[in-house]
């Protein structure tokens, strides 16, 4: 009797075990961003409370990421959750990335060419986007296509979706500028030392993101660690652009700041400014705005690139979540459904839109769950308009700082007549070449 009950009692013992409930995971996540660390520590609380599943956050103090990476990944509570800036920080931790191409979270992402990928699969998800090109004044432009002096044969901005048009219609804007009531097309190009952000570097994407994807270059290879600055042409068409339809002599750029530009649109004293998302405060908070926000709209950057007229605005991000290949299949489960229910769950897009602040690049929100603020509703429709490809964020390939402002102080001298555009070239080329050297 006794090992009749021994044996059934070890029978109901594997039984249980068989159909024991599979286990559940861990996610540990190391976020990068303190200011939102207490945010973070709700949503686990909340996560927990739904799921039941375990959600530890730690906080990497600012500027401290990747040393506090490279410390938590050597110890057994490495995060099954971390960060790369891009292709690259994808070199750097590719041996800790796991495919990501059959993630729920991955398949609702709005444009997938943001994704860091490599070979065909993909290791880097964008988790929150922000976006730039050339902000415009709707009711200036209306006013615009409705003059009788007119010289262009388009009847709104829809029309315009290449450089050889917007140069045409900007022009002509300048020549009318008494009619409409402005100063200039475009608002100042801001090259004071500092203030000249907006073309060293996001208006410096453009020729790189073309050079580098035309040419099939691998960015997370040392290919990158050079260029031909092959689009300089192109650079300079839209540079010249700014700088001769303005507000303002082009040799007065050196003392102007970007918060000249943004108040100078805001007074609609200019129909065009370019910047990103990240500028409707500073419209809005401007004393004596006159731009309503209906009236904000967006267009690409045109350069004048062969095929342009499917490019898009440049949005991208600094911030790609990344699942550690090396933890546990349980715990990599538990962090890739933890980071799909919080862009697709009723509580997760809450906090990631009204707590976080994110224009989040996933198909799963209505539109009552999207951004209100006119410039990022302005991203996300241009992100989600057939045939259109986003501008990706290259300039996170920039060698340096000392790169880029060597490259304003550059744009200044040839904004004011004292060097010539082959100079120009000449310098970018061989700077970028000697700072990727310098970092070797």
């Amino acid at each position: 009797m006794k090992k009749i009950i021994a044996g059934t009692c070890a029978m109901l013992a594997l039984a249980s075990s068989m159909f024991a409930a599979p286990k559940k995971g861990t996610v540990r996540y190391l976020n990068f961003k303190p200011e939102v660390a207490s945010i973070y520590q709700e949503l686990a609380a909340e996560y927990e409370k739904e799921t039941g599943v375990k959600v530890i956050v730690e906080t990497a103090a600012n500027n401290a990421y990747e040393s506090t990476l490279a410390t938590k990944m050597s110890t057994k509570q490495a995060p099954t959750l971390f960060q790369i800036n891009g292709p690259r920080g994808y070199a750097n931790w590719a041996d800790y990335c796991a495919d990501l191409s059959e993630t729920e979270l991955y398949k609702h992402l709005t444009d997938k060419s943001l994704a860091v990928t490599n070979k065909g699969k993909v290791y880097g998800i964008p988790y929150v986007v922000e976006g730039y090109g050339i902000i415009y004044n709707k009711a200036i432009t209306d006013k615009y296509f409705a003059l009788s002096t007119k010289n262009t044969p388009y009847k709104s901005m829809d029309e315009v979706n290449n450089f050889a048009k917007l140069k045409e219609v900007a022009d002509d804007m300048q020549k009318n500028a008494a009619a409409l009531g402005i100063k200039g097309a475009f608002a100042s190009t801001s090259l004071k030392a500092g203030e000249d952000w907006r073309w060293q570097t996001h208006l410096a994407n453009l020729p790189v993101y073309y050079e580098f994807k035309n040419n099939n270059v691998d960015l997370t290879s040392d290919a990158t660690k050079a260029i031909k600055f092959q689009y300089s042409k192109e650079f300079q068409n839209i540079m010249d652009l700014y700088l001769n339809d303005s507000v303002i002599p082009a040799k007065n750029v050196g003392v102007k700041t970007v918060t000249d530009s943004m108040s100078e649109f805001a007074l609609e004293e200019c129909a065009f400014v370019q910047n990103g998302n990240w500028a409707w405060g500073q419209i809005a908070g401007t004393p004596g705005n006159k731009v309503k926000a209906e009236n904000v709209k967006y267009l690409p950057i045109y350069t004048g690139v062969a095929g342009e007229e499917g490019q898009g605005l440049c949005v991208g991000t600094e911030n790609f979540y990344c699942i550690n290949k090396k933890a546990s299949k349980a715990d990599q489960k538990a962090t890739a459904d933890f980071i799909y229910w919080l862009y697709s769950s009723k509580i997760g897009k809450n906090y990631v839109t009204n707590k976080l602040g994110f224009i989040a690049p996933f198909d799963t929100f209505a539109d009552n769950e999207k951004p209100t603020d006119p410039l990022a509703v302005e991203i996300l429709n241009w992100m989600s308009k057939p045939g259109i490809t986003s501008v990706s964020w290259n300039f996170t390939l920039f060698p340096s700082q000392t790169f880029k402002d060597n490259f304003g102080a550059s744009l200044l001298k040839y904004a004011q007549g004292n060097k010539s555009w082959d100079d120009v070239t000449k310098d970018v080329v061989a700077d970028w070449k000697r700072e990727s050297d310098a970092a070797m």
